[in-house]
């Protein structure tokens, strides 16, 4: 389990720019910490403090001021405040959705809040800019389309979007929206290089790792390998305690017949004849490779989730 220590996270990724302009002066501005909130004496609970912190972690720096230049935003270091913005969302993963959800929307209240109070600050785009690389973006490290959909849900129809982005908004809302956590998956079929026809449903194992992936695709042998390397996975696929469907959705058949004997045999391996993976109808498979790990009623546990979450869920198990 992720430490619940309120430490910064350093990520690096490129922010826009466009903040109000700095004042003219010979010395840098003094720029200040990332505000903590702190917790009244009155919650001694854990638990309780946790929830507390998690309520008004933004409280602090969204009532604050400062400049709003290439390097800070409301006084505070850019890569500061990006690093909350991870830090947020991986304590928020701790929680029950709907209640991590429920967080988010708040979070998104309060940059409204702060933007209309002070329109010259930025404050919107700028979050605007941060969430979604973050939690959107299928090359970030804490990307998280669950806890993204109440902020994008609110920046299809806030009245500080910049209407040419509004419709891409939209959209991703009705993406991020499918295949929840916690649903269960979409059923469909896909056939192997024999030609016979399976369906997801019909895969019996106490864990099932659906993996969307392409022949020849670098970052997709680099899941295969990380996956081949965790002690005992064979045995486990074996006893019927794991299992891995591996299902291409494009349509280069040809490419993938030629591939499909570099995959581990005791993987089902399969494309998806009827296109309907790639329709955006069941699944937002934004980008390949993309990994949904699902239980054995079919329930969904973590959507599009990095390998290093998987592997680390499995060894989880594995020492249980």
């Amino acid at each position: 389990m992720k430490t619940s220590a309120f430490t910064s996270v350093a990520l690096l990724l490129v922010l826009l720019a466009g903040c109000r302009a700095k004042p003219q002066e010979s010395a840098a501005p003094q720029l200040r910490d990332f505000p903590y909130p702190t917790v009244p004496a009155v919650y001694v609970d854990p638990d309780e403090r946790r929830e507390w912190i998690l309520d008004h972690f933004w409280d602090a720096f969204l009532a604050g001021d400062g400049l709003c230049d290439t390097s800070a935003v409301l006084g505070v270091r850019r890569s500061d405040v990006e690093g909350q913005v991870a830090l947020f969302a991986q304590e928020l993963e701790q929680l029950p959705l709907p209640e991590a959800q429920k967080k988010m929307r708040r979070f998104f209240s309060q940059v409204e809040e702060r933007q209309a109070a002070d329109t010259a600050s930025h404050v919107f785009l700028l979050m605007e800019e941060i969430v979604s690389r973050y939690l959107y973006d299928p090359n970030s490290p804490v990307r998280n389309e669950d806890l993204y959909l109440p902020y994008v849900e609110g920046l299809a129809v806030s009245r500080f979007t910049r209407e040419e982005a509004r419709p891409g908004y939209v959209y991703e809302a009705r993406m991020c929206a499918l295949a929840p956590v916690g649903s269960v998956a979409p059923d469909f079929r896909f056939k192997d290089a024999r030609g016979r026809t399976r369906r997801l449903h019909d895969v019996q194992a106490r864990t099932i790792l659906l993996f969307f992936s392409n022949p020849g695709c670098y970052a997709c042998l680099d899941i295969i390998n990380t996956l081949e390397a965790v002690p005992g996975i064979r045995d486990r696929i074996a006893r019927g305690d794991f299992a891995v469907v591996n299902v291409y959705i494009d349509e280069d058949l040809a490419a993938w017949r030629a591939y499909e004997p570099n995959y581990p045999r005791d993987w089902l391996c399969g494309y998806d004849p009827d296109g309907l993976v790639r329709s955006d109808r069941i699944y937002n498979v934004r980008a390949i490779p993309s990994l949904y790990l699902l239980d054995g009623q079919k329930r969904i546990l973590m959507k599009d989730a990095p390998v290093e979450r998987v592997v680390s869920w499995l060894q989880n198990q594995q020492n249980q």
